[in-house]
């Protein structure tokens, strides 16, 4: 066995006992997407999932979670009991919901960290939904992405915001 070998299964039995057993070694690179799950008149009529539903949503989370592929996962209200901003120049119009066009809501969200498109879309495709639901996936960017436009200065100020998100999180019980 080779160092690289070693280094390699060292790295694999690292990344499993921390549950990203997906992402084993430093080389392969983490994409993050966002999965959204569309509106639709039941989410809008604020109709809650059932105990079935739930219990296999749940059953899926589990398995995400575990795969280390889930970052964040989030059910939304219904659009009536939200609000819209539109800036032009200095003015700003609030809108209160609901809004009309259901199919360009987002009724709910996971973050994803996953080696590519193509995972997101093979998870995605186990999603427990059976009535027409619809997701979108839209893949994240990362700081890399912005090139020289995202300074030294400009990544500083992003890690510091990170950490009091993180601190947020610790102090909401989350």
């Amino acid at each position: 066995m080779t160092q690289e070998d070693v280094r390699k299964e060292a790295s694999k039995k690292k990344a499993s006992k921390e549950g990203a057993s997906h992402l084993q070694f430093e080389s392969e690179t983490a994409m993050r997407f966002i999965v959204m799950v569309k509106a639709n008149k039941d989410s809008e009529a604020g109709v809650l999932p059932t105990e079935e539903q739930l219990r296999e949503m749940g059953k899926f989370n589990d398995e995400l979670a575990k795969a280390g592929v889930m970052l964040a996962g989030e059910g939304l209200h219904a659009s009536s009991r939200g609000a819209r901003i539109t800036y032009s120049g200095s003015k700003r119009t609030v809108r209160d919901g609901p809004f009309a066009e259901t199919k360009e809501l987002v009724a709910g969200f996971w973050i994803w960290q996953v080696k590519s498109k193509q995972e997101a879309l093979e998870w995605a495709k186990r999603i427990p939904f059976k009535n027409g639901e619809e997701v979108e996936i839209r893949q994240v960017f990362e700081a890399e992405d912005f090139g020289d436009a995202f300074t030294p200065e400009l990544r500083q100020q992003e890690q510091r915001q990170r950490a009091a998100i993180d601190k947020n999180k610790q102090r909401a019980g989350r």
